[in-house]
């Protein structure tokens, strides 16, 4: 049986899925984590170290995130790991350049599986829906 070849994904190559932080204990070899599963939307690509942390000057650390992120299309992912105050920072600089559209990949628990969620900040909508 022929599989159906897609020529859209041939042309731009697979999506990225960036890793926002190392997962802790990657160092040693026994990562505290395992994302693999994230694999199958795209090509994995970490931004940061697992010890990194914004404490009193964020400034270096968001410039290396936004030059870590600066390719980032609005077909790629964001899987969120680490210092949530870094995660909140890297969804800010994707949304600055996409416009507020953008895709992150949720663990469920219950599935043992990643999902991904788009993102549009600007959507019309209820509030009370």
């Amino acid at each position: 049986m022929l599989e159906s070849i897609d020529y859209q994904v041939m042309k731009e190559g697979r999506p990225i899925v960036y890793v926002i932080q190392e997962i802790t204990g990657t160092r040693e070899g026994r990562p505290k984590i395992n994302i693999m599963g994230a694999a199958e939307f795209g090509t994995f690509k970490f931004l940061l170290p697992e010890l990194s942390q914004i404490i009193f000057s964020p400034g270096p650390l968001i410039f290396k995130l936004r030059k870590g992120l600066q390719s980032y299309r609005p077909r790629d992912f964001l899987l969120l790991t680490g210092d949530p105050a870094i995660i909140g920072v890297a969804c800010s600089i994707v949304s600055d350049i996409t416009n507020g559209k953008y895709q992150l990949l949720k663990w469920d628990k219950q599935e043992r599986k990643y999902y991904s969620i788009n993102i549009n900040l600007h959507e019309k909508g209820e509030i009370n829906e």
